[in-house]
């Protein structure tokens, strides 16, 4: 009888131990893995409030170096006319300096503007047809007849 009462209350204690450590495991694992997600997430969010922290100082910065630029740029053209107006020979001369800082176009090569094609004439980007023959864009352009 006792080996009877053996071979039952082992594997009965084993089993009760066994649900002890799942239960015991059960609980501890699943609280870990969300305060790993959780550390994930906040680790995350820090990275990007750092991001649009450094943007937003980026931009600030390069408002900054520009508004600068303008007032240089501002500051070379008004010694540039004073020094004109101070230095120049004769009369003539002063005024074409004066003329050539103060133009409103400091590009002497303006570009043409675009028009559109009048009525019934092709766009440009088209090849013109010549003769009789096919046109540059025809499929059979470049092809020779089987005779």
């Amino acid at each position: 009888m006792e080996q009877s009462l053996t071979t039952w209350l082992l594997p009965v204690i084993a089993l009760f131990v066994g649900a002890a450590i799942g239960f015991l495991i059960a609980r501890v694992l699943p609280n870990a893995a969300p305060n790993k997600m959780q550390r994930q997430v906040d680790d995350l969010q820090d990275r990007f409030d750092s991001y649009q922290r450094e943007v937003v100082t980026h931009f600030n910065t390069t408002a900054s170096l520009v508004k600068k630029l303008t007032q240089s740029y501002q500051d070379v053209q008004e010694h540039l006319s004073e020094s004109a107006e101070r230095l120049a020979l004769d009369e003539q001369t002063k005024q074409r300096l004066l003329a050539a800082l103060h133009a409103e176009n400091a590009y002497p090569e303006r570009r043409e503007r675009l028009t559109p094609p009048a009525a019934g004439e092709a766009p440009k980007d088209y090849a013109p047809k010549s003769g009789e023959g096919p046109g540059t864009l025809d499929e059979t352009y470049g092809l020779k007849r089987k005779l």
